[in-house]
This record gives structure tokens, C-alpha cells and sequence, in this order.
């Protein structure tokens, strides 16, 4: 998908591979020893909704920034975000 190369064009082509296109998800494998990142893990609905927002631009230039940070920090990117909710003491 085109949409999911301009996002991840921020980062070294050469340390990128497209690893799988499943249905649901874009996935590249990430290589480099500058970067901590090894996956990234796009969402085939989340982009589709990205590509009919009218403040598209202003999300991939985030997404773009977002991803440069992320890859000296973490070892996996995913958009969407997981959400976590956090657990209610003494919940069960």
C-alpha cells in the first residue's frame, strides 16, 4: 500500500523489508544497528480510515515524526497504538 511506504520512507530503505501483507496488517521487518526498532506493524483498516481523513497530511507528517522517535526507543511500532487499560486494584 502506498499510504504505509510514505510513512515508513522516514526511516533508511536499506534497513527495511516488507514482511508480510496479511489481510488485516502491513508488516516490515527492521534492520540496523543504530536502531532499537525490529517490527512494524501497520493496520489495513486504520489506513484506509487515514486516507479519507481531511487532516490526512497533518497525521502522516505525525505518524512520520512519531515513527523516528519510536525507532531508538522501542522494539515494536504499531498504528494504531495498543490501548491498554489500566487494572483496577483488587479487581480479579
Amino acid at each position: 500500500m502506498q499510504l504505509a511506504d510514505e510513512i515508513v520512507s522516514v526511516l533508511l530503505p536499506g534497513a527495511l523489508r516488507l514482511c508480510s501483507e496479511e489481510s488485516e496488517a502491513i508488516c516490515y521487518t527492521v534492520r540496523g544497528r543504530s536502531l532499537r526498532l525490529r517490527s512494524i506493524v501497520l493496520s489495513r483498516e486504520s489506513l484506509r480510515h487515514l486516507l479519507r481523513d481531511p487532516a490526512r497530511a497533518v497525521k502522516i507528517e505525525y505518524l512520520r515524526r512519531d515513527l523516528l522517535r519510536s525507532a531508538i526507543r522501542y522494539d515494536e511500532y504499531r498504528y494504531p497504538r495498543s490501548r491498554v487499560r489500566p487494572r483496577l486494584f483488587g479487581a480479579a
